[in-house]
């Protein structure tokens, strides 16, 4: 009788998840099951244990038929439910089910260093034969749980991602793969140290270079927050899983221009969830991720132990898939791969483990993979010849490079520094030698003053004082066309006086001259009065962004942007000066759709990337401006972010110089991968940094932050950024850094 009442249960359990997950479609035919469920539960003592399982067995194949129904008509937003719901498998449920042990690292539930995030040392195996093989490796996830609060439903604090590093960096020091479980529906959007943005990004900077296999496993992947963990050589997806930029519910919020606390409609959200293309197969047809992993209907719960074993064998042979493209197999088990293929690894042992070459290849084939995503969501406006001509040139610019760089100065300068040592060790000799004589000649002939004699041993002497007689190249501002004057925000704090709209414009660069305020500037701006006089050479403009996922009435506001800005995307990339140094630019711009990036935008970037590493020229990226990725090309967008992350690391790995400067509004997912990850980082004064803004933050965390929550003076405060700018200083600070950071691997170093 006590398995049947579990049956009950088990089966009162089905019914309720079919109603939260899709009862609209079936309306009132569910209610019969549900009164026949509890008149059986009320009777339960009273009918005889065949009459009770003949009805439970009906039962249950009336539920089987209601679920088959509703699996074939399930629509976006009945996955966003799916994963969201609290009968949702955790990680917890894989840790204890598919893993044959394991051991909580930074803290267990409450105790934990962030709840949200869990850290696990596991074991698994396999059997090969008659013999079980056992693997170590280092489980990394979101743990949303069932029902507790304290675990935040899955949204990483800083702190947390901060914990998933560390325990990165230990699988690596061990040498052991990482498995990363993304269950969250975003970071939490709080600037505390280390901060949610400047952590993801730390995050995916290292994540780019580990030298282990790293497979991630995605069941509710909201944007950044998902990225903090999912950089890996092998993504995988659950078949009710999202994978999305924003959720359904934010984008309709955007796309309503709904105000604070209004509840957008049912409809919008159902089309915003439809529109973005969360689901499995749409990011298996995007290229965002590499393979689906097969649920149960209306996927996996907490006890569905057959799935679980099936995810073992998914595990495994993931792994296996991962360490066999850069492994180098005996003869026979390469026969055998050979033959069989990828999909058969079950009865034969792999190593886990690599060697120094293996894991040098590993992290070059994670950094093509992830260059080669979201290449065909762009459009490139140049003709099929203009394109030869640019490959022609990059051709030439690398023979020039490795001719001039490796083959000419490489050897010069190891001359020179052995000609330092030399002069070093001569002047010592001729100390010990001279000394005896110098010490008489002062015994008998004291001097009247005595004469400190210094040897440089420096190459370059930097001047302290740099003299600049750059102009404005005679641009003057459109917004010192208005005869009025303008208030000072801090005018009632500081005592401003109000300011005439042409002189603050022109001779005073935007900026209050009693308080220091920062008026924003157009990005014009910044293009004539920064670097030097024509030394501006645009490159890549005809990159330019599309509507890769047929976004509704997006095509009219992309065809807007491109007619006010003249311009086919949200980033400019060219070659400049400032005081003769020349380097490579990536500027962010508002003027279009806010700065927002996606794949053209993506692309431009890396290409910047790697025509600085190709030139030995620095890097900078000044940020006019920048509202997030685009959520209009949806994952596409949010690809961006590990793809730009790799190509900064391979630029700095190859002795580049990388420097961030942000201005006027500066959040969410450039801040938290490539912007971030920089070395060096400052800020215009007066410019907001964060990861989310003040809205999105009170919506989600219920916390109301101060007025100054994002501004450049707390941002250095916490650590984030290296230094505040003044406009008019800006030039100046600029070639100081380049002058004074960086490695010698630049051309002018």
């Amino acid at each position: 009788m006590l398995e049947l009442e579990k049956k009950v249960l088990f089966l009162q359990k089905r019914l309720v998840y079919l109603m939260d997950i899709k009862g609209e479609l079936f309306g009132d035919r569910l209610v019969p099951l549900q009164n026949w469920l509890d008149t059986l539960k009320s009777q339960l003592y009273t009918l005889s244990a065949a009459e009770l399982k003949d009805s439970l067995d009906k039962i249950a194949a009336q539920i089987y038929l209601y679920e088959k129904e509703a699996e074939e008509k399930l629509t976006p937003l009945d996955y966003v439910r799916i994963v969201r719901h609290p009968f949702r498998m955790t990680l917890k449920d894989i840790l204890e089910n598919v893993y044959d042990d394991y051991v909580e690292l930074g803290g267990e539930d409450e105790c934990n260093i962030d709840p949200a995030v869990i850290a696990a040392r596991a074991t698994i195996s396999r059997k090969v034969g008659n013999r079980i093989y056992t693997y170590q490796v280092m489980v990394l996830g979101h743990e949303k749980g069932h029902g507790e609060e304290f675990r935040n439903g899955g949204s990483a604090k800083p702190w947390g991602n901060a914990k998933a590093l560390q325990f990165m960096q230990v699988a690596e020091t061990e040498g052991i793969p990482i498995h990363s479980y993304i269950f969250t529906p975003g970071a939490f959007p709080i600037e505390d140290y280390p901060g949610a943005a400047q952590q993801i990004a730390r995050n995916l900077y290292a994540m780019a270079g580990l030298k282990v296999p790293i497979i991630s496993f995605i069941s509710e992947g909201g944007s950044g927050g998902a990225e903090a963990i999912g950089l890996s050589d092998l993504r995988l997806m659950f078949s009710h899983g999202y994978y999305s930029v924003i959720s359904p519910e934010g984008a309709a919020a955007i796309e309503g221009k709904l105000k604070e606390g209004e509840k957008a409609p049912l409809d919008l959200v159902r089309r915003c969830a439809e529109q973005l293309k969360i689901t499995a197969k749409d990011n298996l047809e995007l290229g965002t991720i590499d393979r689906i992993i097969q649920e149960p209907p209306l996927g996996a719960k907490s006890e569905d132990y057959a799935f679980f074993q099936q995810l073992k064998k998914e595990v495994i042979k993931a792994t296996d898939e991962v360490v066999l493209s850069v492994k180098s197999l005996s003869a026979l088990r390469a026969y055998h791969l050979k033959k069989n293929g990828l999909q058969d690894t079950s009865n034969i042992y792999i190593r886990w483990e690599l060697n120094e070459k293996e894991k040098q290849k590993l992290v070059q084939k994670r950094r093509q993979k992830y260059r080669a995503m979201a290449r065909n969501f762009y459009a490139d406006l140049r003709s099929p010849w203009q394109k030869k001509v640019e490959e022609v040139k990059n051709y030439f610019l690398r023979v020039k490079t490795y001719f001039y760089f490796d083959l000419l100065k490489r050897p010069r300068r190891r001359l020179e520094r052995i000609g330092e040592d030399i002069k070093a060790e001569a002047h010592v000799i001729l100390s010990y030698f001279f000394s005896p004589f110098i010490q008489l000649k002062e015994r008998f002939f004291p001097p009247k003053q005595k004469y400190y004699f210094k040897l440089e041993y420096e190459t370059e002497v930097y001047e302290t004082e740099v003299e600049d007689t750059q102009s404005n190249n005679g641009y003057v501002s459109p917004l010192a066309k208005v005869d009025k004057t303008i208030t000072c925000p801090n005018a009632e704090r500081c005592g401003c006086y109000d300011i005439w709209i042409p002189d603050l414009y022109t001779d005073l660069c935007g900026i209050c001259p009693n308080c220091g305020h920062h008026f924003p500037l157009e990005y014009q701006w910044y293009l004539n009065c920064l670097f030097d006089k024509n030394s501006v050479r645009e490159f890549n403009a005809e990159i330019a962004s599309i509507n890769p996922l047929g976004y509704e009435g997006f095509d009219a506001k992309l065809n807007q942007a491109k007619q006010k800005t003249g311009r086919h995307s949200a980033i400019i990339t060219f070659d400049a000066k400032v005081m003769g140094i020349s380097l490579v630019v990536v500027m962010l711009y508002t003027d279009f759709r806010g700065g927002t990036v996606g794949a053209a935008e993506g692309e431009k970037f890396v290409l910047a990337c790697e025509r600085a590493r190709l030139l030995r020229r620095p890097l900078l990226a000044y940020v006019h401006g920048t509202a997030g990725i685009r959520i209009q090309e949806g994952t596409i967008g949010v690809i961006q972010m590990p793809k730009c992350t790799v190509a900064v690391r391979e630029y700095l790995e190859a002795g580049g110089l990388y420097i961030v400067v942000y201005d006027n509004n500066s959040y969410a997912g450039p801040v938290a991968s490539f912007l971030g990850c920089a070395p060096y980082q400052f800020a215009i004064r007066s410019s907001r940094i964060g990861f989310a803004g003040p809205r999105v933050i009170r919506e989600t965390t219920g916390t109301e932050v101060p007025p100054d929550y994002h501004s450049a003076e707390n941002a250095l405060k916490r650590g984030h950024i290296q230094g505040i700018w003044d406009r008019r200083e800006f030039r100046k600070n600029l070639y100081m850094a380049l002058r004074t950071m960086g490695g010698k691997n630049l051309y002018y170093r």
